[in-house]
């Protein structure tokens, strides 16, 4: 109306150091404190090789101690973007307590020995993860939310259960490093099973394709449970299969089926981000793609390179999901808006990003020595290189560079990326008490290199999206429960 103004009613920023309850503040120092601690112990662990253990129950570790680190300062991220993100919740001391208990658990998971203890810790997990998802009781798509994680979760840890118990039954131990030193009488039916629910566990755990509709459909999580629950909790699946390496690794057709599996999220997290269209939900089938990538290096045999990825992945989803309103941008589409996500790449950029690739390929093999030999160290660096160097070119493509000064960034932010991922490669691995299964490459292993190649190329150039029944069948297979859609701003009352 002509002569109508209005203004702004939403007032300052809340002080969250005069405002915050006593919870918050004091779980959020707590958590930090963790983090200088876990530190500590990761410095003296390298420095004089040690390790600690309660016989029977709990196993410090290399991978515990490295975890440690990574989660607790996650969470102390986490915790302190809360406290204003939060500010004025209701629910936001239940969501500090939910947040903190999830932590430890995660903490206490990865130090667990005893087979029942760890399961325990791992319904625990899986729990307090849904509740924070369906932290907001007063919404019935949170509730909803909830109940649908809670189902895949419960669902992963009576698998987890069946791979326990077929363990114990097989090998008398009823430690996780008891059954690692008995995998020479593993074998026949019993393990079988026991090796096939653990890798449908981690796959669950770890939203990969067909089990992501959990992951799609827990977007009413409030954004920093979800910038821990992808920097964190999905990363369970990869955790999963290092702790029982030893009995995953015992058939080299089952680690190829886990490549498998894994290569079929990796493209298909691909695919499904193509063709989303709100930030969360394109970080979410990201996601999915890149927790198929850690599952198909564990299938490799290379268990330091799927804690690698998981580790930077982890730092990097975090950070996106904690910036994601930032990224929220008003437009018009008009004729002139492209529609396809891929640009059609010239001669001149497909040369220099193939001389960059392999010229990448050389300082991994050099900086890690795998891709020396015709092995699935080969497949592993063809991927990293492969990845990492797509990632620099989406990249590049974001910003308002010229063509030319495109080109020569490529290199500059390819370069420095591979070399970061093979050092924390290295320095990972030598934390690990799990040696590297290196495997004989098949025509399956080619197969699934060409197919990974041919994702990412029909992506690029667009022409995935010359199919209407493709983008149907990916459109739907990106949708979360209806029963947490909000189809109504007023089903929503935060207080």
């Amino acid at each position: 109306m002509s002569g109508h103004s209005s203004s702004t009613t939403v007032g300052s920023l809340p002080d969250t150091t005069a405002e915050s309850p006593f919870v918050p503040v004091a779980l959020t120092w707590l958590v930090w404190s963790l983090f200088a601690a876990s530190i500590a112990v990761l410095i003296v662990s390298v420095r004089f090789g040690v390790g600690w253990e309660l016989p029977g129950l709990v196993a410090v570790d290399g991978l515990t101690v490295l975890m440690w680190v990574v989660v607790t300062f996650f969470s102390g991220i986490v915790h302190s973007y809360s406290r204003r993100y939060m500010a004025g919740s209701t629910h936001k001391t239940r969501f500090f307590l939910a947040t903190f208990g999830f932590t430890t658990s995660v903490m206490a998971l990865v130090a667990a020995d005893h087979v029942a203890l760890f399961g325990f810790l791992w319904v625990a997990m899986g729990l307090l993860m849904a509740e924070l998802i369906g932290i907001n009781e007063g919404w019935k798509q949170a509730r909803a939310a909830a109940a649908v994680a809670r189902k895949y979760f419960l669902a992963s840890s009576a698998l987890l259960g069946v791979a326990l118990t077929a363990l114990w039954w097989t090998t008398g131990a009823t430690t996780v490093s008891g059954i690692g030193a008995a995998t020479d009488t593993v074998g026949g039916p019993v393990w079988l099973i026991a090796a096939g629910a653990l890798v449908l566990a981690a796959m669950i755990q770890s939203a990969l394709i067909p089990f992501h509709g959990w992951l799609l459909s827990s977007m009413t999580a409030p954004t920093p449970a979800s910038a821990l629950m992808h920097a964190g909790f999905v990363n369970a699946g990869g955790i999963l299969l290092a702790r029982f390496a030893p009995v995953i690794t015992v058939d080299s057709t089952l680690m190829l089926a886990v490549v498998a599996l894994g290569a079929a999220s990796a493209g298909g997290g691909k695919l499904l981000k193509s063709v989303q269209t709100d930030i969360k939900g394109k970080l979410g089938c990201s996601t999915v793609g890149q927790m198929g990538f850690m599952i198909m290096q564990a299938g490799l045999g290379f268990f330091g390179a799927a804690i690698t990825h998981l580790v930077l992945h982890g730092f990097y989803k975090a950070y996106q999901f904690l910036s994601s309103g930032e990224q929220i941008e008003h437009a018009t589409p008009s004729e002139t808006t492209e529609h396809t996500i891929g640009r059609t790449t010239s001669a001149v950029g497909f040369l220099v990003a193939l001389v960059t690739g392999l010229a990448g390929g050389v300082v991994f093999t050099v900086l890690t020595g795998k891709g020396a030999n015709v092995d699935s160290g080969l497949l592993l660096t063809f991927f990293v290189v492969f990845t990492t160097l797509h990632a620099a070119r989406s990249a590049i493509q974001q910003t308002s560079l010229p063509a030319p000064a495109r080109y020569g960034a490529v290199p500059l932010v390819f370069f420095p990326a591979i070399v970061v991922y093979a050092v924390v490669y290295e320095g990972v691995s030598g934390l690990l008490t799990v040696s590297t299964a290196t495997t004989e490459l098949t025509l399956l292993h080619g197969v699934i290199a060409v197919g990974f190649v041919g994702i990412y190329v029909a992506i690029e150039t667009g022409v995935h999206e010359q199919s209407q029944r493709l983008y149907v069948t990916l459109l739907n297979a990106t949708q979360p429960s209806s029963d947490t859609l909000l189809t109504s701003k007023e089903e929503y009352n935060e207080y």
